[in-house]
């Protein structure tokens, strides 16, 4: 295979992955942190941190925006819910340093 179609390949997964997080807004971040440990928040800061290494860089805001398909604060008023305790606790748990 060669690097055009691998790039056009993983551009698609990618994609493919966004679109599949936009429309799961039942999973919560701290759910995606607890089971694979990266959550949209993640994804975006490596969309970030990719821009800025190909030396066209987007800000935190504009990276997550391209995650979420809205503002994040939009995101976070229509579908972020207050984690449980047992969430918590999972987070803790799983994200010991």
């Amino acid at each position: 295979m060669d690097d055009k179609t691998r790039t056009e390949l993983e551009a698609a997964a990618f994609r493919r992955l966004v679109q599949h997080l936009r429309e799961r807004t039942d999973v919560q971040n701290i759910d995606l942190m607890n089971l694979a440990g990266f959550c949209r928040n993640c994804l975006s800061r490596w969309y970030r941190e990719a821009s800025e290494a190909a030396g066209t860089p987007v800000s935190d805001p504009q990276a997550r925006e391209i995650v979420y398909g809205m503002t994040y604060e939009e995101w976070k008023a229509k579908y972020q819910k207050e984690a449980t305790p047992a969430q918590q606790q999972a987070f803790k748990d799983t994200h010991k340093h």
